[in-house]
């Protein structure tokens, strides 16, 4: 009979437990970790949109990727939104020339413009940070028709550039 007693409490502790784990599991699928309160929602996102599909044109986006993402590092001073924004606005001729000439220099001739737009994105993770549905101003440069698979990340606060990004969770609040 002790045994027996014994064995229920094991079983419903081990019940409980589970309970526990997938509770704690399924929770962050619906928790959206947002950005911290220090960037006032202010995000400067970048969109590379690719030509088409072909495994040539996405090859090729992912090289202008490289090439845009090296020149906005090393001359864009990402310390406020308003200074990150201002200095992308001030190159875009230069990084549309950059993105066509990485085309060009690959044997594509379609070209591309870069821009800077207020538009819609879904919810979006970079590593283990999300970043929540909305309209953001957003850095973006198409490739050609701009059909294809696109590539996304963040220019202010830099998520593409190594730096680290501070975010929220309402459940890291919620235990400490």
């Amino acid at each position: 009979m002790r045994m027996m007693k014994r064995l229920c409490v094991l079983r419903k502790t081990a019940y409980i437990s589970l309970l526990f784990a997938m509770i704690f599991s399924v929770l962050p699928i619906f928790c959206a970790c947002t950005v911290n309160n220090r960037y006032d929602g202010e995000l400067l996102r970048l969109h590379i949109r690719a030509n088409s599909n072909s495994v040539e044109d996405q090859s090729v986006k992912l090289k202008v990727r490289d090439a845009v993402n090296e020149h906005i590092a090393e001359n864009v001073d990402k310390t406020t939104f308003a200074e990150a924004y201002r200095q992308v606005g001030e190159m875009l001729k230069e990084l549309g020339e950059i993105a066509v000439g990485v085309l060009e220099e690959n044997g594509f001739s379609y070209g591309a413009e870069a821009k800077l737009v207020n538009e819609y994105f879904p919810t979006r993770q970079y590593g283990s940070y999300v970043v929540p549905d909305g309209n953001y101003d957003a850095l973006i440069i198409e490739l050609g028709k701009a059909e294809g698979d696109n590539w996304w990340c963040v220019v202010y606060p830099p998520l593409c550039y190594g730096d680290k990004f501070e975010y929220k969770s309402f459940f890291a609040e919620l235990f400490g």
